[in-house]
């Protein structure tokens, strides 16, 4: 063999060797580094309410003032916990045809949902829901009184002061425990007016992925948010009337 003809052969097999690293094995790495960048990021929820103290609701229905839901955050060294306090009452004639009277605490460590627990009365009808993190099984252990069993933590407890709640596909009621599926579109930017102050907003559609569910079962909402604090503004269905939820004040 001559001295070229060998080292053109080695050559080809440093070339080789060159494009096994470095255009395999770097190019897995690197989609694996961009996998954790994003997986990092689809959790940083929570963090963005690490100024928030307070939210207000004013619950409405047909234009009318019936209640109200109000979140309490307290901050800890890398957790957050929220209480909730929501109340409203319909009336026809003067007689109350329906009520609620509800309390909820949920914890959060890391940006992760570890705890919630919620008691409420609707119409004198006793329900609650007990969840728990299973760290062993990485799912949510849920004793509620519309469902007992396990969920996916990529579940979200269904409130109005996460806008988490606009990129799940799960959400659980923070009432009865129940897990609906949910599909979310994007209507588009909308100017709102809300007690006398103007929000360029982003307006969301909330639907149940089964369109096939009774009605009365069905998700349906419309949702403002304000992506310039991560609030959302305002929330509008409709059952047995109009009803609104919109964001009073925070602090």
């Amino acid at each position: 063999m001559k001295l070229w003809e060998y080292f053109l052969r080695i050559k080809t097999c440093f070339n080789a060797i060159y494009y096994f690293i470095i255009k395999i094995y770097m190019k897995k790495y690197i989609h694996i580094f961009f996998l954790f960048i994003f997986a990092s990021q689809g959790n940083a929820h929570t963090s963005h309410y690490d100024e928030i103290k307070v939210i207000n609701m004013e619950i409405f229905r047909d234009g009318e003032v019936i209640g109200s839901s109000n979140y309490f955050f307290e901050h800890g060294n890398n957790t957050i916990e929220v209480k909730n306090y929501t109340q409203f009452k319909v009336k026809l004639l003067g007689v109350v045809i329906f009520s609620i009277s509800s309390e909820a605490h949920e914890k959060y460590k890391n940006d992760k949902l570890i705890y919630f627990k919620s008691t409420t009365l609707q119409n004198d009808k006793e329900k609650y829901v007990n969840l728990n993190y299973d760290q062993s099984k990485n799912k949510f252990i849920i004793d509620g009184s519309s469902y007992k069993g396990e969920a996916n933590t990529d579940s979200i407890i269904g409130n109005w002061w996460n806008h988490k709640i606009l990129e799940a596909d799960q959400q659980i009621s923070p009432l009865s425990g129940s897990i609906k599926e949910q599909v979310v579109t994007f209507i588009g930017k909308e100017n709102i007016e809300l007690y006398g102050k103007n929000y360029l907003t982003d307006h969301f559609k909330l639907k149940s992925k089964n369109q096939d569910l009774p009605n009365d079962k069905k998700l349906d909402f419309d949702i403002w948010l304000d992506k310039k604090n991560n609030l959302i503004l305002k929330v509008v269905y409709t059952r047995m009337g109009g009803w609104e939820y919109r964001l009073k004040s925070f602090e």
